[in-house]
């Protein structure tokens, strides 16, 4: 009988582990932006399926990372997703924001996304996303500026050993600036 309620127990403390456990990974997946790739149009060449999930996941992981590095301050929280060009023109912002005592918030409501190259060797991607963002300044709790609408950005985007990393992104002043 006591073997059996400890059994009961374990059970029952694995069961609510494993639920916590879902819970914390629906949790982080609710924490990235909606992004939606389309390749159709890509060239030289297509890509695979699963470059293309891995392309969609760590731009999706680029923009989670950036909201909170300006959001907080913290330039090292670029370090993931980011590289050359992009790393360091963030990096730059958030150090003059912080200077300044500012801090800038997004509210990202998804990135309709088109691939439209890919290199031959698969050393580069180029994207041109159509990002719908909040985005606030603010100095302390108080917002000195928000903006909300669709902007438009020019996306360079390099392999790594085990993801894809953000190496440039240009904001477009309107599409047809491509």
């Amino acid at each position: 009988m006591k073997h059996r309620r400890l059994l009961l127990s374990a059970a029952l403390i694995f069961a609510v582990l494993c639920a916590v456990a879902g819970r914390i990974r629906v949790l982080a997946a609710e924490g990235l932006p909606d992004v939606r790739l389309n390749a159709d149009s890509i060239a030289p060449r297509s890509i695979e399926e699963l470059t293309g999930r891995n392309v969609t996941r760590d731009y999706a992981y680029a923009w989670r990372d950036l909201a909170l590095a300006l959001n907080r301050n913290q330039k090292g929280m670029l370090n993931d997703y980011f590289t050359g060009f992009a790393k360091d023109d963030f990096a730059n912002r958030i150090a003059d924001q912080a200077r300044s005592g500012l801090r800038t918030q997004y509210v990202d409501h998804g990135h309709k996304v088109k691939a439209f190259f890919y290199s031959i060797d698969g050393s580069a991607m180029q994207l041109i996303d159509q990002a719908q963002v909040e985005v606030r300044i603010l100095d302390g709790d108080k917002v000195v500026h928000q903006e909300n609408g669709t902007q438009t950005y020019l996306v360079l985007m390099t392999p790594g050993a085990d993801r894809w990393f953000v190496r440039s992104i240009q904001a477009l002043n309107n599409a047809s600036d491509f």
